[in-house]
């Protein structure tokens, strides 16, 4: 996979070498750098993993796992002194991924709670935080300043905590229990269907094997008689001569009106 692709990838193979500061350093460089937004893998790596164990390095692993997991506003609640001070870069990108957090539950953002859960003063400062987001891909969505919200149409994924896999697999064995349901019922009403139209097709053949045979056994009972007039000609002859009497009938009503049509 190229940088491109995955721009955490650098990281995650440095840290197979790096420890103690030098672990620390490439942390710092990891929430800095453009286009790095999680940082799952880097949080898996076991080098990265025992920065926790020492008291001067834990702060770092605990700001890397609030980039992964948290938002700017529980950064702003946690006790001074228990993580890093956030540099410049760092404090814009923790507000672009607490937009992302926040999008994940509401589709419309009022400017009045990005500002508060922001730490922003201003809309303009809103509103330049969410285009540069945007900018970097990680969200879409609309600025809407007549009604002073951010209308939200996409925003990446973040990092998934381990404790919080179990209910995500609930979560998907429930949704693959009611496919499953779903195609049964489908399968079932399929097969009622195909039932139904055999059904159909059965009838309509036996209906017309029967007119046959019925047909088959007027011409024979002619032919016994002596009659070998087709019973469907004879049919059609009959249709034939009640049209012509139908039409005889209305031609002498209207010709035996008395005083015709015209004048003497």
């Amino acid at each position: 996979m190229t940088e491109k692709g995955n721009p955490l990838e650098q990281f995650v193979l440095l840290a197979k070498n790096a420890k103690g500061l030098a672990a620390v350093e490439l942390i710092k460089q990891a929430l800095e750098a453009p286009g790095v937004f999680v940082f799952g893998e880097l949080l898996d790596m076991s080098n990265i993993q025992e920065l926790e164990k020492t008291s001067s390095t834990a702060p770092y692993y605990h700001l890397l796992q609030l980039f992964a997991f948290g938002t700017y506003k529980e950064f702003i609640n946690t006790e001074v002194g228990s993580l890093p001070e956030l540099s410049s870069a760092m404090q814009r990108k923790l507000r672009m991924l607490s937009v992302v957090t926040l999008a994940e539950t509401e589709k419309l953002l009022p400017y009045t709670t990005l500002q508060a859960d922001l730490g922003l003063e201003t809309v303009r400062d809103v509103e330049d935080l969410i285009i540069e987001g945007i900018s970097c891909g990680i969200m879409s969505g609309k600025l809407d300043q007549k009604h002073s919200h951010f209308e939200v149409d996409f925003v990446i994924g973040r990092d998934i905590k381990k404790s919080e896999f179990t209910g995500i697999i609930s979560v998907l064995s429930n949704w693959c229990q009611t496919c499953d349901t779903m195609l049964t019922t489908i399968e079932s009403q399929i097969e009622k269907l195909n039932d139904d139209k055999a059904a159909k097709i059965k009838h309509k053949a036996d209906l017309e094997s029967s007119i046959a045979e019925i047909k088959q056994n007027i011409k024979w009972n002619q032919t016994q008689n002596g009659d070998n007039d087709d019973p469907d000609s004879r049919m059609d002859a009959e249709r034939t001569d009640r049209s012509g009497k139908k039409s005889k009938g209305k031609s002498t009503r209207l010709g035996g009106t008395k005083g015709g049509f015209w004048p003497k």
